[in-house]
């Protein structure tokens, strides 16, 4: 056995490249893209299309920003369009989608790996002339994506190098594609949503977003040209890979520049909408909608991104939505662990199966291991769906590490073959693990350790509450007590009081882990990816100061 070895026709690199390539012939007449009126097919052949004269100013070693909604010019590539989110491969450069709702993470991914170019939108364009004024060392070259169907769009002038068009029609026919010479090649540059801290510049490589990319089909046993409506954004660790994952199975994209309920009922309804992702918040807002009838067709979709509260899962599928509950971080590309369901688990009364179905659940046939440990021994704690420990994984979907900051890639991804998450859990009995907190988000009251989560997904069920954040207020005996910041719906002609709902927790939680002060606002403060921003509320919270001195 010894002569059989790694030959150049066994051990091609895997890359996402091939999705692209295969879908323009065996999907060639489909639809790969719907925005407004226009609608593109998976055919002609992308490389016919590439910006070969546009190559000089791309450096293999360089990352590329795109920012940009969810529309046509970032979505899966068609007819007179180079997609800036897949053709990364085809000059093996690396891409770094970055957030349009805020120049901050975006100013943060310039600043750090000093991007060769930028793709940016002319809703966007307010920003150029700040980014060009900041000191980087190599300047940005900004090319404009127009959009046909918003009056106000932009012309080039001298803040671009051009319009995305033209850079298109100045494509070489006779362009080859460059494959990647090793599948660890660096393929895409992800930026953190900053809930926590600064943003961090996540590597992953085309082995890992290959993989990622055909578990996460296989895991929502996505079928063979599905239509899926784009609610997530894709710079929210690639679109969970989906952009990639749609070129595979020959999908077709529903765009939109912006949307809220009304439009995504609109969508679901016009064009026959099977699929579509989002975090809990997008669940919540569909749930809360005065729209949300029930759908003639079900529609499955896929949560992850925060821990979806059991009330809101119930409340979603009553309308005819099938929900997928997964779990992922930027830094393992997309979901890895879902909450594989179980047919015996169908004859439940539904309030338990969505309390079920909130689990984060098992790892993908894509991840090699996940588990829950004690983060100091490093040994798995007791499977009683109570025993709390850091969530832990590893997996070939496991990013390269964090761009120039070998101190936070070697503080998670630990020598003993760990991804350390920094997220605290339990394993159920059955095996299933299910996240209780952020490490920095649980409150100590008294030298208890309370989940956050728990708390909110009671306040999730109260029938006035639209959204949620339980974050710890300085106590003068307890140290920290629960501190619960709230929106209430705005339908109500009464709205309850604090003392209401302080009550209304207490018939359901023990009483060590009641808020023991609610505060009220409009909207929580959100990032860009819809998580809520509970660093901001510590901090409203610590404002506050001392809660009175209680012993009950």
């Amino acid at each position: 056995m010894e002569e059989l070895k790694p030959t150049s026709a066994n051990s091609c690199p895997l890359t996402p490249l091939g999705f692209l390539e295969r879908a323009a012939t065996v999907y060639a007449d489909s639809p790969s893209i719907i925005y407004h009126k226009t609608t593109r097919t998976w055919f002609p052949n992308p490389p016919s299309l590439s910006p070969a004269r546009f190559f000089p100013l791309l450096s293999q070693a360089s990352p590329r920003a795109t920012s940009s909604p969810s529309w046509p010019p970032t979505s899966p590539p068609s007819t007179n369009s180079i997609s800036p989110f897949l053709s990364p491969v085809l000059f093996s450069t690396t891409l770094t989608p970055a957030s349009t709702r805020g120049p901050s993470p975006f100013s943060y991914s310039t600043a750090n790996p000093s991007s060769s170019s930028s793709i940016t939108n002319h809703a966007l364009s307010f920003s150029t002339p700040w980014f060009c004024s900041r000191q980087i060392s190599n300047p940005l070259l900004f090319v404009l994506i127009t959009d046909e169907y918003d009056a106000s769009s932009q012309t080039v002038d001298s803040d671009f190098v051009c319009s995305y068009e033209s850079l298109v029609e100045k494509g070489d026919p006779q362009f080859k594609w460059v494959r990647p010479e090793s599948e660890w090649d660096p393929l895409v540059l992800n930026y953190t949503s900053g809930t926590t801290s600064a943003p961090k510049g996540v590597v992953h490589c085309h082995r890992g977003i290959f993989i990622v990319t055909v578990d996460s089909l296989t895991d929502w046993s996505v079928p063979k040209q599905p239509v899926f409506l784009w609610t997530l954004p894709m710079f929210h660790s690639n679109g969970w890979c989906f952009p990639w994952g749609m070129a595979a199975v020959g999908g077709t994209n529903i765009c939109l520049r912006k949307f809220d309920a009304s439009i995504i009922y609109d969508s679901i309804r016009r064009h026959g909408v099977t699929h579509m992702c989002g975090a809990p918040v997008v669940l919540n807002m569909l749930s809360n909608s005065p729209e949300n009838q029930p759908l003639n067709n079900s529609v499955k979709i896929l949560t992850a991104g925060a821990p979806p509260p059991a009330a809101v899962l119930l409340r979603t599928e009553s309308l005819g939505f099938v929900v997928s509950h997964g779990y992922g971080l930027t830094e393992t590309g997309g979901i890895v662990v879902s909450c594989a369901w179980k047919s015996r688990w169908n004859v439940l009364p539904a309030t338990d199966r969505a309390r079920l179905k909130a689990r984060q659940g098992v790892r993908t046939i894509g991840l090699t291991e996940a588990d829950v440990v004690d983060p100091e021994s490093g040994a798995s704690v007791t499977r009683d769906g109570s025993s709390l420990g850091e969530i832990v994984l590893r997996g070939a979907c496991i990013m390269l590490g964090y761009l120039k900051d070998p101190v936070g890639t070697r503080k998670c991804l630990k020598e003993n073959g760990w991804f350390y998450t920094g997220d605290v859990g339990v394993m159920h009995t059955d095996g299933y693990l299910e996240i209780r907190d952020r490490s920095k988000d649980v409150i100590i009251s008294g030298g208890e350790n309370l989940s956050s989560v728990e708390v909110e997904s009671v306040l999730y069920s109260h029938p006035a509450i639209n959204e949620a954040a339980v974050v710890a207020r300085p106590d003068e005996f307890w140290g920290e007590t629960p501190c619960a910041f709230v929106s209430l719906r705005g339908e109500l002609s009464m709205k309850p009081t604090e003392k209401e709902i302080i009550d209304y927790c207490r018939k359901r939680l023990p009483h060590y882990t009641v808020p023991k002060t609610v505060v009220f606002k409009e909207e929580l403060p959100k990032t860009s990816t819809g998580k809520i921003q509970k660093f901001v509320l510590r901090e409203i919270a610590k404002g506050m100061g001392s809660a009175r001195v209680s012993r009950m």
